[in-house]
C-alpha cells in the first residue's frame, strides 16, 4: 500500500510537472510545416484529405476557434496527449494492480516518445489514445463480452480510422493477437463484438470513399510512392535508434517483457504482449523495405505503450540500482527530448546549428519570411496577391497571414509529401502568369527546398511559368540555410531568355577551414539570363574583399546544360582577403558571397562556417 501511494505521488508530480513545460513551449515553438498544412485542412472542413483522415484537421479548426495562434492551435492535441498516461495507469492498475497502474503511467511520461505527445499537432497523440482504447478493450473482452466494453472497442477503432493510415496496423495486429488466443476467438464470435468491429470499420469510409474519387491518390502515396519496396540493409539500424529513442534499459524491459508474458499463464499479459511485440517488430520488418527519407522514428509507439503495463512487473525482479538506473535514464531522455524543443524555439540555437546536419529547417524562418511578405505587400499595388512556390511556403505563410487560400505553384515536394492531390482539390494549385495575367503577384519561392543540383532547373520551370525572373529580395534566414526570394511581378510577363537568380559555390576554404587574417577565396558564379558584373567577399555580412571574375571554369555547362550565363565559361573568381588590422576576434565566423547583376540585381548568397586562428 506504502508503495502504490509512493508511486501515486511520483507520478502526480511528473505529470503536472511535465504538463506544465508543454504548455509554455508550445506557445513559443515556431509552427512546423506539416501542423500549418493541417490547420490549412481544417480551414477547408471535408471528411477526409489526400494525406490523412478527417480527425487531425478538425482538430485544428476546434483550437482555433478557441483562441489564436500556435498554442490556441496545439491545445486539442496537449489535452489528448495529457489523458494519455491517465488511461495507462487506469489500464494497468485494473489488470495488474495499483502499484503496477501508478508505475505504469510514471513510465508513459517517461517514454520520450509518449511524453512529448500533444505538443505539437500532429495526428499521434490521438492515435496513442485509440490505441490504449482498443488495448483497454482487447484485454476486457478476454474475461467478459458486455456492452460497455463493446462499446469502447468501437470507439477505439473508430478513432483510430480516423487519426491515420497508419492504424492499420494496430487493428492486423490486435486482431491476430485474439485470434492467437482461446478467449480471444470466443470473444471475436459474440455478436456485439462483430457490431463494434463494423462500426470501427465504417469509419474508414470517409477515406475509403476519398481514394476512390481522387484515384486512389491518398493510398498509392502512403503504400507505394513514399516506399522504395526493395530490400536496403540500413533497417537493422531501427534497434539501435529505438533503443535510444525508448532509452536503453526501458527498451531491455519491455522486451524482457514481452519475451516473459509470451509463455505466461496470464491470458492479458500475454494479449499485450502479442499486440506490443507484434506492432514493434512487424515496423522493424518493414524498416528494411520501406521510406527512410521521411520521419518514420515514432511509429513503433503503439507497440510500445502495449507494453508497458507489463514493465513493472520486470523492474520488480531487478536490483534497485538497475530499477533507478531505468528510470533516471527514462527521464534524461525526455528531458532531452523536451530540451529539443525548447532550442529549436531559440533563435540564436537555430542559428547558431545552421551548418548542422541536425538544423531543424522545418521550424526555422517562418516569423521572419511572414514579416517580410507583409512589409513587401505594403509597398505593391493594393489588392497584390501572394502565390507560394511550394505547399510548406503556402501553408506557414497562411497561418501567419489567416490566408487559408493563398495559391501554390506545381513542386515536387508537393508530390513527395502528398499534398498536390489535395492543393488540387482545393483549387489551389497555379499554372503561373497564364492564368493571373497582368494582375500583381508578390511570388515566395524557397530557394532551400530542393537539393542545390537541381536548384537552377528549378529555376528555369520558374522561367516557364512566370517569364523571366525579376531581381528579388534575397532572405538568408541562418545564415542562409533556410533562404527565401521575393519577387514583385507586376504587369505582363515580359519576353526573353530566362533571367533567374545567381548560383555559386565557394571552393576553397571549405567548410569549417582554419584560416589565418590572410587567405585565398577561390570557387565560380554565374547568373542565367544576364551574367553578373561583380562578385564580393564578406565575413559576417560585411564585405571584406572584391574577387577577380571572369577565370575560365570549364565544365559547369556539363553539369547544367540549361544554364545560359553570356559569360560561360567564364564564371570562375579568384579573391585575396587581408584582414589586416580590423577588428575581428579569432574564432568561428561566417563567410560569404555577394553577387552583383548585370541587371543592378544584388544577392547575397548562404554563408559557410570558417575558423579564424588570429
Amino acid at each position: 500500500m506504502r508503495d502504490a501511494v509512493q508511486a501515486r505521488r511520483a507520478f502526480w508530480v511528473l505529470w503536472v510537472s511535465v504538463l506544465a513545460i508543454k504548455l509554455l513551449i508550445a506557445a513559443r515553438l515556431p509552427l512546423f510545416v506539416d501542423e500549418a498544412f493541417y490547420w490549412q485542412e481544417g480551414r477547408h472542413p471535408a471528411a477526409a484529405y489526400s494525406d490523412l483522415p478527417g480527425l487531425t484537421a478538425w482538430l485544428t479548426r476546434l483550437g482555433v476557434s478557441l483562441g489564436e495562434g500556435m498554442f490556441a492551435l496545439r491545445l486539442p492535441f496537449l489535452l489528448i496527449g495529457a489523458a494519455v498516461p491517465w488511461l495507462m495507469v487506469h489500464v494497468t492498475a485494473r489488470e495488474f494492480g495499483a502499484k503496477a497502474g501508478w508505475q505504469a503511467g510514471l513510465l508513459a511520461l517517461l517514454l520520450p516518445l509518449a511524453g512529448g505527445l500533444g505538443l505539437m499537432a500532429l495526428p499521434d497523440a490521438a492515435m496513442a489514445l485509440a490505441t490504449l482504447l482498443c488495448l483497454d478493450a482487447g484485454a476486457r473482452l478476454l474475461r467478459q463480452v458486455d456492452a460497455p466494453t463493446a462499446l469502447e472497442l468501437a470507439f477505439g477503432l473508430a478513432l483510430g480510422a480516423l487519426c491515420h493510415y497508419r492504424f492499420i496496423a494496430v487493428i492486423v495486429v490486435g486482431f491476430v493477437a485474439l485470434l492467437m488466443l482461446p478467449e480471444g476467438r470466443r470473444a471475436l464470435r459474440d455478436i456485439r463484438v462483430m457490431v463494434a468491429i463494423a462500426f470501427g470499420a465504417s469509419a474508414w469510409a470517409p477515406l475509403v470513399a476519398w481514394n476512390l474519387d481522387n484515384a486512389d491518390a491518398g493510398l498509392r502515396f502512403q503504400l507505394v510512392d513514399r516506399h522504395p519496396w526493395s530490400f536496403h540493409v540500413d533497417g537493422i539500424l531501427f534497434i539501435g535508434i529505438q533503443a535510444l529513442l525508448a532509452t536503453p534499459l526501458l527498451f531491455a524491459a519491455m522486451a524482457v517483457a514481452a519475451r516473459r508474458s509470451l509463455t505466461c499463464g496470464s491470458t492479458v499479459s500475454r494479449y499485450f504482449a502479442l499486440l506490443g511485440s507484434g506492432v514493434v517488430v512487424g515496423f522493424f520488418a518493414l524498416g528494411f523495405f520501406a521510406d527512410t527519407e521521411r520521419v518514420s522514428f515514432h511509429w513503433p509507439l503503439p507497440g510500445y505503450l502495449a507494453l508497458l503495463p507489463l514493465v513493472p512487473a520486470v523492474l520488480a525482479t531487478w536490483p534497485r540500482a538497475w530499477r533507478l538506473a531505468t528510470l533516471w535514464l527514462a527521464g534524461i531522455g525526455l528531458v532531452a527530448n523536451l530540451g529539443y524543443y525548447v532550442a529549436v524555439s531559440n533563435a540564436k540555437w537555430r542559428e547558431a546549428s545552421a551548418a548542422e546536419k541536425w538544423y531543424p529547417a522545418n521550424f526555422a524562418g517562418w516569423g521572419t519570411l511572414a514579416d517580410a511578405v507583409r512589409a513587401r505587400l505594403d509597398a505593391m499595388p493594393e489588392g497584390t496577391r501572394v502565390v507560394a512556390d511550394n505547399f510548406k511556403i503556402g501553408a506557414e505563410l497562411g497561418f501567419a497571414l489567416g490566408d487559408p487560400r493563398i495559391p501554390v505553384l506545381d513542386h515536387p515536394i508537393n508530390l513527395k509529401h502528398g499534398r498536390a492531390p489535395q492543393l488540387r482539390l482545393w483549387d489551389l494549385q497555379t499554372a503561373g502568369r497564364s492564368e493571373w495575367g497582368s494582375a500583381p503577384v508578390l511570388l515566395v519561392v524557397g530557394a532551400t527546398e530542393v537539393k542545390y543540383r537541381d536548384l537552377l532547373d528549378r529555376y528555369h520551370v520558374l522561367c516557364d511559368m512566370v517569364g523571366p525572373l525579376p531581381p528579388p529580395e534575397v532572405l538568408n534566414i541562418d545564415h542562409g540555410r533556410q533562404r527565401f526570394l521575393l519577387f514583385a511581378l507586376t504587369g505582363d510577363a515580359t519576353s526573353g531568355p530566362c533571367t533567374t537568380p545567381s548560383m555559386a559555390w565557394v571552393d576553397a576554404p571549405v567548410a569549417d577551414a582554419r584560416v589565418g587574417r590572410r587567405f585565398d577565396v577561390r570557387g565560380w558564379a554565374f547568373k542565367d539570363g544576364v551574367g553578373l558584373s561583380g562578385v564580393e567577399v564578406t565575413l559576417d555580412g560585411k564585405v571584406v574583399g572584391r574577387a577577380d571574375y571572369g577565370r575560365d571554369f570549364p565544365g559547369l555547362q556539363r553539369v547544367w546544360p540549361v544554364s545560359s550565363d553570356p559569360q560561360h565559361p567564364r564564371v570562375g573568381f579568384d579573391a585575396h582577403v587581408d584582414l589586416g588590422d580590423r577588428d575581428i576576434a579569432p574564432g568561428r565566423h561566417w563567410l560569404g558571397l555577394r553577387l552583383t547583376g548585370r541587371d543592378g540585381s544584388v544577392e547575397t548568397l548562404a554563408e559557410q562556417p570558417i575558423e579564424l586562428t588570429q
